[in-house]
C-alpha cells in the first residue's frame, strides 16, 4: 500500500492545477437461474426525467433530491433535478481517459460531504474525492481535490468502476480483471476485487485480510453494489460466455473466477445466488427497493426486479423496461418508491434514439 500511496499524493498538484484550468462457502439455499425461468411483465410505464446525455455512466443522489450524473467519455458531471429536469454544469474530472469501457465510471457521495469519482487515467483506475461548492459559478463547483486510492488494474475493459458507501461508513469499490484473469485470484493485486476502504482511502478496519484493502476476490468485472433492508451486500458481476451473477457479497469469500463461472458448487469458492445468460443480462448498476434488487441490464436490455428472502435466498426474477429503452446501467432508489435508470445507448455499444441518453423514472406497480 505504500506505493500506491505514494502514488496518490502525487496525484494532487496535478489534480488542483487541472481543477484550476477548469474554472466461502455459499449462501442458503439453492442459487436460481434466470432468464428462460425468469418471467417478464413486459413494458412497464417510465416517465423521461432527463435526456440528451452524453454516456451517463455514474451517479449520485444528493441530500436534496439532485442527482449529480457523470460522462463516461468526457468526464464531466452534471447536476440534475429529477423532478424539473432542470441541469447546471458541476465541473470536469480531470486526466480522464476515456479508452473502449474506461473513463469517468463511480460516482458516489460519502458521508463527509464529499463527492468521489473513480476513473481511468492514463495508467491505471483511481478514486479522487472532491469539495462540491454549489455556490460557485457552474462549471468550477469541484473544489479541493485529494487522492484517495490508485494503482487499480487499467485494461480496455474489465475497469470495474462502481463505488459505493456502506452502512459502515466505509467506501466499497468492485474492480475488473482488465482481461488478464490470473488478476482476480492474486491477493496482492486490487484487479477482479471488492475493496473496502475508509473515506480517505486505507484499508479499513476489519477487513478480512489484515492490512489489505481486498473484501473479496475471484470477480471477473464487478458493475454494481447495494445493500438490503438486513445491511447484507449484494454485487453484480459479467460473466464471459456462459454466466452472470448476482452475488451476496461475504467477507474473505472467493468467488470462483476465472476457475469457475456462474454456479459450480464446488468446494472453496462462493457460488452466486442467481445467474442468467449473458444475453438477458450483461448486468450493471443495482439497487434495493421494496424487497427486491434491481438489476439494470446492457446487453440484456432490461430491469429486473430479484426478490430476496430472509436467508439470502431469492425468489424468481421478473423484468420490466423490456427491451423498451435500450441498454440500461444506473438504478437508484428513490425515497417515494420509485426508480431512476440511466440508459446506456451513446456508449459505442448501442443503437442511440433521438434524445438518448436518458434518466427514467419506474414506479413499480
Amino acid at each position: 500500500m505504500k506505493s500506491r500511496t505514494a502514488t496518490a499524493l502525487a496525484l494532487l498538484p496535478v489534480l488542483a492545477a487541472a481543477l484550476a484550468g477548469c474554472g466461502s462457502s455459499a449462501p442458503a439455499g439453492t442459487a436460481a437461474t434466470a432468464g428462460a425461468s425468469g418471467s417478464a411483465s413486459g413494458s412497464a410505464d417510465a416517465a423521461t426525467v432527463a435526456d440528451r446525455l452524453n454516456t451517463p455512466w455514474g451517479v449520485a443522489r444528493m441530500p436534496d433530491g439532485a442527482l449529480l450524473v457523470g460522462s463516461r467519455d468526457t468526464g464531466r458531471i452534471l447536476r440534475i433535478d429529477p423532478r424539473t429536469g432542470e441541469r447546471a454544469d458541476v465541473g470536469t474530472v480531470p486526466g480522464v481517459d476515456a479508452f473502449v469501457e474506461g473513463g469517468l465510471l463511480g460516482l458516489a457521495l460519502g458521508p463527509n460531504g464529499r463527492l468521489y469519482a473513480y476513473y481511468t487515467g492514463n495508467d491505471d483506475n483511481r478514486i479522487v474525492s472532491f469539495a462540491y461548492d454549489p455556490a460557485r459559478p457552474a462549471g468550477a463547483r469541484l473544489t479541493d481535490p485529494r487522492a484517495v486510492l490508485s494503482g487499480i488494474p487499467k485494461g480496455d475493459n474489465h475497469n470495474g468502476g462502481r463505488i459505493a458507501f456502506g452502512p459502515d461508513g466505509m467506501l466499497y469499490v468492485g474492480t475488473g480483471e482488465t482481461g488478464r484473469t490470473a488478476l482476480a485470484q492474486d491477493r496482492t493485486s486490487l484487479g477482479g476485487k471488492i475493496l473496502r476502504i475508509t473515506p480517505d482511502g486505507a484499508p479499513a478496519p476489519g477487513n478480512p485480510f489484515p492490512g489489505s484493502p481486498v473484501y473479496s476476490l475471484g470477480h471477473r468485472n464487478v458493475q454494481g453494489l447495494a445493500w438490503d433492508a438486513q445491511g447484507r451486500l449484494w454485487a453484480s458481476e459479467f460473466g464471459q460466455d456462459a454466466w452472470d451473477e448476482l452475488n451476496l457479497i461475504r467477507p474473505g469469500a472467493n468467488y470462483g473466477w476465472p476457475v469457475v463461472e456462474g454456479k459450480a458448487g464446488r468446494a472453496g469458492y462462493t457460488d452466486p445466488v442467481v445467474q442468467w445468460r449473458p444475453a438477458d443480462a450483461s448486468p450493471s448498476g443495482i439497487a434495493f427497493a421494496d424487497g427486491a434488487i434491481w438489476m439494470a441490464g446492457l446487453r440484456g436490455q432490461r430491469l429486473w426486479r430479484i426478490p430476496l428472502n430472509g436467508d439470502g435466498t431469492a425468489g424468481t426474477p421478473t423484468a420490466v423496461l423490456d427491451h423498451t429503452a435500450g441498454r440500461l446501467r444506473t438504478v437508484v432508489a428513490e425515497p417515494d418508491g420509485s426508480l431512476l435508470v440511466t440508459t446506456s445507448n451513446t456508449d459505442g455499444r448501442g443503437d442511440p434514439r433521438p434524445g438518448d441518453d436518458r434518466i427514467l423514472r419506474h414506479r413499480p406497480g
